[in-house]
């Protein structure tokens, strides 16, 4: 008994001491750090009541001295509604997060730094429990522990390079994409590994003596470059001329150098930064001029004689040429920016910086979803705003915080205060970046502070989240849109008349009374809209219609809410067969050549009469023209627009029908009369060439 008493112990031991850890099972990374701030003799001052565990354990990291201390700082700075009681425990994190990073990212290398790596994704799963009565995340271990979209784009675009306010959510999406919807640390981990070579890449390319002369001028930096490898070429196309070189794209102009038989040529340079109306756009490309293959790039300006098609070949897909397409059209949205704007000094700057930073990080999403498509305009914030519904406003709102950030950098704003997230000229200029053209900017010109604010939601945020969810309502309804489209043409004229049905039974009242086809109603018809053009009423009668139209929508949709919407019933054609479909486009393509040549034939007409090919034709338009004019000058406007509603309504009245059919007689023939202005046919000079 005794021995079983001891070997009891000896177990009972060696399960406090953890030798055992292994048998029951994997800790969270987070226990050892809880046991040893449980147990420190400063604990008292490094716990916050208010907050969980975890975010204990993240502002511990965050303080170089105590909690408290951090708290007390907060307590200051805040405002009473940033204090709140019931958002008090986020917003104290978010202060404590944003005063971290503001110094650890003034070290040299600090995203490569595991410990920054882990301590930013930290703190998005801090942001996502900051309350002491918070569900704890401690109990998993760490490769089950996960961040969700909101902690994400709160604390990721407070770090710049990693994320922006306006890119961000798409960017989670990305990342989540393979664990669920929610972001896991080795994923996240991987894409700042990608960001790293991303930047190292960048900082390589722009101190290489690689366009050093046409760069210098400006500092432009080297973003990408390609075609440099065989079995990847570019190719430039220029009228008929193709050639195989080297493409550079810098933050200022894209370079195209054409490859000779050991060198390079003298590059070609076309700009992105200036006013050019250049236009940049997906092309296809072919042998001979043929248009087959969806691989290349077009651009023109008012400075080049003839466009020109960078052509990016690969076996399967054009992923290659979306990407450059994308680039491009980033680069030539930003100067668009920045000019429509008229941003300048350190505003200018960090716009251009932040489209350098997105296409830095679309480069490092590369590598951590190769196998998933991209769609590459949704992470870089100047395209993607191109596309948003309200996206003008998102930008407007962008260039109003950058020039007010700059013109107040000197007062609230204060760089580390912690209320404020960390800019984009301080991150740019911690990574080893020159901010600006020149070498001697000084801290004092940087914008001190970023786009994100404690407790707060600032304008860009407010405009980014109406855009989206004016996004989200554009999206349903092109889906009903896309459930809607039918093919086939016949089936297509099905839908139409059926939809037109209302307004056709219109027209065909209309016609009857204008016909006079049952006297009473059309005379009553007469007299009633006679009166109502004398009596000048004929707006108020347009209003009346148009408020009758509002009242039965808007009836219309008190009674219909909480019913499904009727569909629209058709019936469709009997199906065709190939042949049948054949006749059916020609006979369709024969009439639109018929109504193009009657088209052409009328202005050939008019010319004639305007040439006085046909002077007794002319002499009777003229002396028509001048009688219209007379009246016009002449006539109060009703008393014209009364003339004419008679002349048209009464036509067909038994009285005038006729002297109306009569009158129709005289004029056809007259215009029959009347000859065309004569049409010659010349051949294009290069089609002469060519055959």
């Amino acid at each position: 008994m005794a021995v079983a008493g001891k070997t009891r112990n000896m177990f009972e031991g060696l399960v406090k001491e953890g030798s055992f850890k292994w048998l029951l099972g994997k800790k969270s990374y987070f226990d050892e750090e809880l046991e040893e701030m449980e147990n420190s003799p400063s604990a008292g001052r490094n716990l916050i009541r208010e907050l969980s565990p975890i975010a204990n354990l993240v502002v511990r990291r965050c303080s170089k001295t105590t909690s408290s201390e951090l708290q007390e700082s907060f307590n200051q700075e805040a405002s009473d509604s940033i204090k709140h009681p019931s958002r008090y425990a986020r917003n104290l994190l978010e202060y404590c997060c944003f005063k971290a990073l503001s110094l650890t990212t003034q070290m040299t290398g600090h995203l490569f730094d595991k410990t920054f790596r882990r301590l930013t994704f930290d703190m998005m799963l801090a942001w996502e429990t900051p309350a002491a009565a918070s569900q704890p995340l401690i109990n998993k271990v760490d490769e089950d522990v996960s961040v969700g979209l909101e902690a994400f784009c709160r604390i990721a675009p407070a770090i710049p390079i990693i994320a922006n306010v306006i890119i961000s959510e798409h960017l989670f999406e990305v990342l989540g994409s393979s664990t669920g919807g929610r972001l896991q640390f080795p994923i996240y981990d991987k894409y700042l590994s990608g960001l790293e070579r991303a930047i190292r890449k960048m900082k390589s390319n722009s101190e290489s003596s690689l366009l050093s002369a046409m760069r210098s001028s400006r500092g432009e930096k080297i973003l990408e470059l390609d075609g440099t490898v065989t079995t990847q070429p570019v190719l430039e196309h220029v009228g008929i001329s193709t050639w195989p070189g080297r493409l550079i794209l810098t933050d200022h102009a894209l370079y195209f150098e054409a490859l000779r038989v050991v060198s390079y040529d003298k590059p070609k340079r076309y700009d992105l930064s200036e006013d050019l109306n250049q236009v940049v756009k997906p092309e296809l490309t072919g042998p001979w001029g043929t248009r087959l293959f969806d691989k290349a790039v077009f651009y023109s300006s008012v400075s080049l004689s003839e466009p020109v098609v960078l052509e990016f070949p690969e076996l399967k897909g054009h992923a290659r040429r979306d990407y450059w397409l994308a680039i491009i059209q980033e680069i030539l949205n930003v100067h668009k920016f920045i000019s429509k704007y008229r941003l300048k000094g350190v505003a200018r700057e960090e716009a251009l910086w932040k489209a350098v930073l997105g296409i830095l990080r679309l480069q490092a999403i590369q590598d951590v979803s190769s196998a998933i498509p991209i769609q590459n305009d949704s992470l870089l914030m100047f395209n993607l705003c191109d596309q948003l519904p309200g996206g003008d406003l998102i930008l407007e709102a962008l260039a109003n915080m950058s020039n007010l950030r700059e013109s107040d950098h000197g007062n609230d704003f204060r760089a580390g205060s912690g209320m404020y997230s960390i800019s984009v000229s301080d991150m740019v200029s911690n990574l080893g970046f020159a901010f600006g053209t020149s070498s001697n900017n000084s801290n004092e010109s940087r914008i001190a502070v970023g786009e994100i604010s404690v407790g707060e939601m600032t304008s860009l945020e407010i405009a980014v989240k109406e855009s989206k969810n004016n996004y989200k309502k554009v999206v349903s309804a092109q889906a009903t849109v896309d459930g809607v489209k039918v093919d086939g043409v016949d089936t297509n004229l099905a839908v139409m008349k059926e939809l037109l049905f209302p307004l056709n039974e219109l027209w065909k009242s209309l016609q009857s009374m204008a016909y006079w086809d049952d006297p009473w109603k059309s005379s009553g018809f007469c007299l009633f809209f006679s009166y109502i053009i004398y009596r000048g009423w004929l707006g108020y009668a347009v209003a009346l219609v148009l408020v009758l139209l509002a009242v039965f929508m808007i009836i219309t949709r008190c009674f219909s809410q909480g019913r499904p919407v009727p569909e629209v019933k058709v019936i469709a054609p009997p199906p065709m067969n190939t042949m049948e479909q054949l006749l059916a486009v020609q006979n369709a393509v024969s009439q639109a050549e018929q109504v193009i040549q009657d088209g052409n034939i009328i202005l050939l007409k008019f010319r004639g009469l305007l040439l006085s090919i046909f002077p007794q034709a002319t002499e009777k338009l003229a002396f028509g023209l001048l009688s219209a004019a007379l009246i016009l000058a002449l006539l109060p406007s009703r008393y014209i627009a009364l003339l004419v509603f008679l002349e048209i309504f009464t036509m067909y009245s038994p009285p005038r029908k006729a002297s109306t059919e009569r009158w129709k007689r005289r004029l056809r023939e007259w215009w029959f009369s009347i000859p065309a202005a004569p049409v010659t046919l010349e051949r294009d000079k290069e089609e002469k060439k060519r055959k």
